[in-house]
């Protein structure tokens, strides 16, 4: 069958080409409403397709940026792509996503095939290793932002949450609930921002309130060896009575521990932790989390990308946009007093 053009479809509504190409691209503010109707019918009836790549190569854009995310699993990933996804529609932008794996080739391998493709921006949640692939994008004037994490040396802009707060109002909500000895646990992902950023805020609120930072009271393990992690530190001679966890795939491992061993929460360990979980407040019983506002963040992220790529905006190196956590209390770590008398 041959191929229907633009002419193909002036001709059959009696109206000029630039008439048809205005109506594609949403510029009919002045147009009859008879003249809309007659090429919409029109394009229906001859079942007109526009050229993607035509149109793309003229406008000099793809209005499609892509999205690269750490690890997909994560309940802050989801969110953030959602928000970028609802962002972009509204700007009549299409979105990519693609799922690194926290594997420094694998998101190599992204962001060549995303710019192969000619998308007109990148939204970056970064391993971190790909440091000279970064700053060349930097210093070509490529648009690109970074989410969740900042990357020593490179001074492409971020939006993540301020981590140490995070941490820091979790660890104190346990201080406040009589706890002292309280433990941490972390994914290992490498000197990741968020994973750094949260043991410092830990140290720092413990040292705030005279407590010791115990070396052994910190875990950092895969996420496949998270209960590996929890078994040795309540196996101490001494050992915490609350944890902190240090995002959610963590806690669900740390969850995961406890009802295995048949272990009630907050009686036997009181938990807390970072970054919101669906079943969080129908879990038995609630858990209290520091939640972060991912779709703020997310939506942040793409206003930011989308006023670079029209020019509406230049891109401020270095530019660290930090975004403030919130402490949502429930059962899982009661006032200490409370639950032993």
């Amino acid at each position: 069958m041959k191929k229907v053009t633009i002419a193909d479809v002036a001709q059959h509504a009696g109206v000029s080409k630039s008439t048809v190409s205005q109506y594609l691209n949403h510029r009919y503010e002045y147009m009859r409403e008879e003249t809309k109707n007659r090429i919409e019918e029109s394009i229906k009836t001859l079942e007109y397709r526009p050229n993607i790549v035509a149109r793309s190569l003229k406008q000099k854009s793809t209005t499609t940026i892509g999205v690269i995310v750490a690890n997909i699993l994560h309940t802050f990933s989801t969110q953030v792509i959602r928000a970028i996804e609802d962002t972009c529609q509204d700007a009549d932008f299409h979105t990519i996503v693609c799922n690194a794996d926290d594997n420094p080739e694998k998101e190599r391998k992204y962001i060549e095939m995303l710019r192969a493709k000619q998308v007109d921006g990148i939204i970056l949640l970064p391993t971190g290793d790909n440091v000279n692939l970064y700053n060349e994008m930097l210093k070509e004037g490529y648009p690109i932002v970074f989410v969740d994490r900042t990357v020593p040396d490179v001074e492409i802009p971020s939006m993540l949450l301020d981590n140490e707060k995070a941490s820091g109002i979790g660890v104190q909500h346990l201080i406040d609930m009589g706890y002292k000895k309280i433990g941490i646990i972390t994914n290992v992902i490498r000197n990741v921002t968020p994973r750094m950023e949260r043991i410092n805020g830990y140290k720092n609120t413990m040292t705030a309130n005279g407590l010791d930072v115990r070396d052994d009271y910190i875990k950092s393990r895969e996420v496949n060896r998270i209960k590996e992690g929890v078994h040795e530190l309540l196996s101490l001679n001494d050992p915490p009575e609350a944890i902190l966890a240090g995002n959610d795939l963590t806690l669900i491992e740390i969850l995961k521990y406890v009802k295995e061993n048949h272990m009630k929460i907050p009686e036997d360990i009181a938990i807390i932790g970072i970054d919101d979980v669906s079943f969080a407040s129908f879990y038995e019983p609630g858990l209290t989390i520091v939640a972060q506002p991912t779709f703020e963040i997310g939506k942040k992220a793409a206003e930011f990308l989308l006023n670079t790529i029209q020019k509406k905006e230049d891109q401020e190196k270095g530019l660290v946009v930090r975004f403030d956590p919130k402490l949502i209390i429930r059962e899982s770590c009661k006032r200490k007093d409370v639950i032993h008398e």
